[in-house]
């Protein structure tokens, strides 16, 4: 599984960002600002190495999508092969997964949520079930919710209370019960706070 079930805290404190938003995340980064571990208020983050840095920037990606190393180089290899930026490439890839588009879309409070709702089955893409979060979306495709996940009281409590802004690449309709992707989305388009070429000099060693 590429779902990461240990101290999410730790990573957050290690990684010097939020990674999946959540209450307790935020609650243990705002009390201590520093890396974890016995020497964690003494380290020094201004002799990092680069190679450090450049792992720490993958690492970053890597836990905010949800995905393990393994799949991780896949997508960077695909992304690589493809024209355009290689760095660019790989954070839109990642973007079009299905469990982001509903993270994105204001029906789930985390990716990990997000992922588990497309896992039990909830997503449908053109009207059909999908249940492969790292199915990815194309131009034109409409992606809802199934009419039983819609009256989830988890989901409805989302809607509401999330204040979420939802891309400019998707498009809400049916009082928020589709997204519709009206454009893949660019570089600019992409609020994920990572570096991306450092992720790339990471891999091109």
């Amino acid at each position: 599984m590429a779902r990461y079930i240990g101290p999410k805290a730790r990573i957050a404190r290690r990684l010097g960002t939020q990674i999946w938003d959540t209450k307790g995340e935020r609650s243990a980064r705002d009390k201590r600002p520093y890396p974890p571990g016995e020497h964690g208020r003494t380290r020094r983050r201004g002799t990092q190495s680069e190679y450090l840095v450049q792992l720490q920037e993958k690492q970053k990606a890597r836990y905010i999508y949800g995905l393990s190393e393994k799949q991780f180089r896949r997508v960077y290899q695909e992304a690589h092969r493809r024209p355009g930026v290689t760095g660019e490439n790989m954070l839109i890839f990642l973007e079009l997964r299905l469990d982001n588009v509903v993270f994105r879309a204001g029906w789930a409070s985390t990716r990990l949520q997000a992922r588990q709702f497309v896992s039990h089955g909830h997503a449908e893409v053109n009207g059909k079930r999908v249940n492969v979060p790292s199915y990815r979306v194309r131009e034109g495709d409409v992606i809802s919710l199934r009419e039983k996940a819609r009256g989830m009281l988890v989901v409805r409590w989302n809607q509401d209370m999330l204040d979420r802004t939802t891309p400019i690449w998707l498009e809400h309709s049916d009082e928020n019960k589709k997204v519709t992707v009206v454009q893949i989305p660019t570089r600019d388009q992409i609020d994920t706070p990572t570096r991306e070429q450092l992720i790339v000099e990471l891999y091109s060693k």
